[in-house]
């Protein structure tokens, strides 16, 4: 059902990127597993031997319709560096153009983080920006967002939502309040805020629907844009990294980063925690306590210790031109 509604969009002319999940669902028969793994190392095995067979049916799917189906496994690394951003963004715009469907997910297999359910939704969100699509439709069990638990008498269901306003009678999150509040739902609710951040309309409906939805009809709940479009790197960086380390800072550095948009430099770091490479996303820390931005960091966590507090002219000067870089450059950094 979800094939023929793409495949019907895409014989029509438009450009649809498939974010799919179920590569560690289709490995557990095959490798004889009764149930989902808990640890991580069982489950990328899974996806392994599951992405292979997941793609498989995909393309028989849509070869049905005269389709060609591409897969494109992605990583955080994919598009918050820049030089695999511009890969990544080269890489769909020319399967779209030479009809291909491409068909997304989570690269399972080297994930360095717990595989959590509900991650491709985020995925879906973000990927939808990347590749700078008109909409993102996110497909549930329930036919749209609910002021309650959509299974008891008296709960309508949420047409339209303008913003966060119009979530927070619902619930969102908070357990015995409504069912929206429970796993699925809230990942939904949050790729959807995401995507309409960055200035992209979401609709919320069954998998059932998802023809009705493609063709445009009034279906499930439809999230407005909320901002406008930023650059794809920076929303990657806010949305789908944790920092690997900390850098604390002084109050001038936080006003610098805050109010006037600069890069962060030595003098004003005070403090570093934690073991990271350069290159790496890193959280940076106001004397209160407060995480203010994220940025990938242009140092190690063994060469940041001897420079702080000092001013890049001094540390050029003494150790050479390669130190008079930036820490955290204004261009990798994100205010959160």
């Amino acid at each position: 059902m979800l094939v023929d509604a793409v495949a019907a969009r895409r014989v029509e002319g438009t450009e649809v990127v498939l974010v799919s999940s179920g590569a560690i669902a289709a490995g557990l028969g095959p490798m004889g597993l009764r149930a989902r793994p808990r640890d991580l190392a069982t489950q990328q095995a899974a996806a392994s031997v599951g992405q292979g067979l997941l793609m498989a049916r995909y393309s028989d799917a849509f070869a049905a319709h005269g389709l060609r189906v591409g897969q494109v496994l992605l990583t955080v690394d994919d598009v918050t560096r820049r030089s695999h951003y511009r890969n990544a963004f080269r890489t769909f715009a020319r399967l779209l153009e030479l009809g291909v469907v491409p068909i997304v997910n989570e690269n399972d297999t080297v994930a360095t983080t717990e595989i959590r359910f509900g991650d491709n939704d985020r995925l879906a969100a973000l990927t939808s920006h990347l590749v700078h699509a008109d909409l993102l439709l996110l497909l549930s069990d329930v036919d749209g967002l609910y002021d309650g638990d959509p299974r008891k008498p008296g709960t309508s269901m949420v047409t339209e939502i303008r913003g966060a306003a119009d979530l927070e009678p619902l619930a969102i999150g908070k357990t015995g309040a409504s069912g929206v509040g429970t796993g699925g739902m809230q990942t939904k609710v949050e790729a959807a805020g995401i995507a309409t951040e960055a200035g992209i309309p979401v609709i919320l409906t069954s998998a059932a629907r998802v023809g009705e939805a493609l063709r445009g009809e009034p279906v499930g709940t439809l999230f407005h844009p909320t901002g406008r479009r930023r650059k794809t790197r920076l929303l990657w960086l806010a949305h789908a990294t944790s920092g690997q380390g900390i850098l604390r800072l002084d109050d001038g550095a936080v006003r610098a980063l805050t109010q006037r948009r600069a890069s962060l430099l030595p003098a004003g770091i005070s403090a570093v925690e934690g073991t990271f490479s350069a290159g790496d996303p890193v959280d940076l820390v106001s004397p209160t306590g407060v995480t203010i931005a994220r940025g990938l960091v242009n140092y190690d966590s063994t060469e940041l210790p001897g420079l702080l507090g000092r001013s890049t002219r001094d540390l050029a000067r003494e150790l050479g031109p390669a130190y008079e870089r930036e820490v955290v450059h204004r261009d990798d950094l994100v205010l959160l």
